[in-house]
């Protein structure tokens, strides 16, 4: 009896340890990561109104063409690496909108009011374009329609556009700024004139997204060991881009629509000067 017990207990000890030994992976890289999966975000500092003395809505454009930018677009496919998978900001957004854990709002025209929120099947219907081209039948020589949905991948999203505000806290006499939206836009080739044309995707409520952006790494150039978070980053501004409408009497007009070139530049970078100027001239020396 006790050699049956034994033998059924070495048989049970070697099927255990071959299935630890299948389900055994190999560690790639010196630990396992569990600080960005599992990060939190940092509340906000809570404001009263009576506290701001000053306020300014502006709309800004982040080029993903510049270098300072790049860790925004790549990688254009996944890729895994030290223990944790690394994807761009559209990839991001896309997965979230697609597992229902960040709301788009309908691009209304305005720079993003959230007055429209989509549902999941509408949110991701924009996920893919329409696309129609016109082919010759050889036999027939006659023009013939066909329509294909065309996915929009991370290497179409060429540029986002954020709504900002600044505002000055007298309570902890600090100039802060909070993202308050932003908006994935896309570049559409028409297959007819050959015209690329920018289009708008949807809205996304920032401080709703900070929660997904807090899991998922940004490149370091300098430190595989200190990577950030896309929360990180827009938290510390470490993006480039330039304003291309504020608030003002003109219907919040934009830029373009009395400056171009250059001079649209100018005026960008007049309307951040005067924000800098504001808190600057609320020290006095």
């Amino acid at each position: 009896m006790k050699k049956i017990c034994f033998s059924l207990l070495l048989i049970i000890c070697t099927i255990g340890a071959s299935k630890a030994q299948g389900d055994n992976k190999v560690l790639d890289g010196v630990f396992i990561k569990e600080t960005s999966p599992t990060r939190r975000v940092i509340p906000y500092t809570h404001v009263r109104e009576a506290d701001v003395t000053y306020y300014k809505r502006v709309w800004r454009i982040i080029d993903l063409k510049e270098k300072m930018n790049h860790p925004l677009y790549y990688p254009l496919v996944p890729i895994k690496e030290i223990g944790f998978e690394r994807i761009s900001l559209f990839n991001v957004i896309k997965n979230a909108v697609q597992a229902g854990e960040m709301t788009a709002y309908d691009e209304d025209g305005v720079g993003g009011q959230f007055q429209l929120p989509l549902s999941k099947s509408e949110a991701i219907g924009k996920l893919s374009k329409e696309v129609t081209t016109t082919d010759i039948d050889p036999e027939t020589g006659l023009e013939i329609e066909s329509t294909y949905n065309d996915e929009i991948t991370a290497d179409k999203v060429k540029e986002y556009r954020l709504k900002e505000d600044w505002f000055f806290d007298k309570e902890r006499s600090v100039m802060e700024v909070r993202i308050i939206g932003m908006l994935p836009v896309v570049e559409i080739l028409n297959t007819e004139t050959g015209i690329t044309r920018k289009e708008g995707l949807f809205w996304i409520y920032f401080p709703e997204a900070r929660y997904v952006f807090a899991n998922h790494e940004v490149y370091n150039s300098s430190n595989d060991g200190s990577r950030m978070t896309f929360e990180d980053l827009f938290r510390k501004r470490m993006f480039s881009g330039f304003i291309y409408k504020e608030t003002n009497v003109y219907d919040n007009r934009i830029l373009d629509d009395y400056t171009k070139g250059i001079d649209r530049l100018l005026e960008a970078r007049k309307i951040q000067q005067e924000i800098v100027n504001f808190e600057h001239d609320m020290w006095q020396y």
